[in-house]
């Protein structure tokens, strides 16, 4: 059986630990954004940054934030459960994406996993979910995520007809001090392990 938004949901502790990976199950009341094409977009859930999941009608799952971008994160539910559990951290990756570098964003996901502050509570999660979902971990998920960002064709508008831009941003871990060390680290680590 295919994983869905009902056959999710029914499971509250699933929904629990997917939710201290920044993921909640309750969409807005109200719509603050249109989708070009889609009559009624059927938003299945939020982000705590006030980003909205949506489930279109094709099965892909859009992404919308609240800062004007948007765009398909994953082409079908099932595959955006498994992003969000191997990176909960996936919108920092495009953040960090230097405007849709694949090789930036592989980059960008090994620093963020080395920062990563709780990480015994991040993994507990995804052990948890992964077990009770019975969830395959993906091949390539930072790959997977590149390549339904890339070729998002939806358009999605604010409220008053104005676009929302891609979801990938124009910057790199070489601008954040924190990253860039972290990305320094293993690369050591790495280099010390040949």
């Amino acid at each position: 059986m295919p994983l869905t938004p009902e056959v999710l949901t029914a499971q509250g502790e699933v929904v629990a630990w997917l939710g201290s990976l920044d993921v909640t199950f309750a969409p807005d009341e109200e719509p603050w954004f249109t989708i070009d094409g889609v009559d009624s977009p059927r938003q299945i859930g939020s982000d705590g940054s006030g980003g909205a999941f949506v489930l279109l009608p094709s099965r892909n799952v859009l992404y919308a934030s609240s800062e004007g971008r948007a765009g398909i994160i994953a082409e079908s539910f099932e595959a955006f459960v498994q992003l969000v559990v191997a990176h909960p951290y996936w919108l920092d990756i495009l953040k960090f994406s230097a405007g849709g570098d694949l090789q930036e964003m592989r980059r960008a996901a090994d620093a963020l996993e080395s920062t990563l502050d709780d990480e015994d509570d991040i993994n507990e999660a995804r052990e948890e979910i992964r077990g009770r979902l019975d969830l395959p971990e993906p091949d390539d998920p930072v790959g997977a995520l590149y390549d339904a960002v890339a070729a998002s064709d939806a358009i999605v508008r604010a409220t008053d007809g104005s676009p929302f831009t891609t979801l990938f941003n124009r910057f790199s871990i070489d601008n954040n001090p924190v990253l860039r060390n972290a990305a320094a680290r293993e690369a050591g680590s790495s280099l010390r392990m040949i």
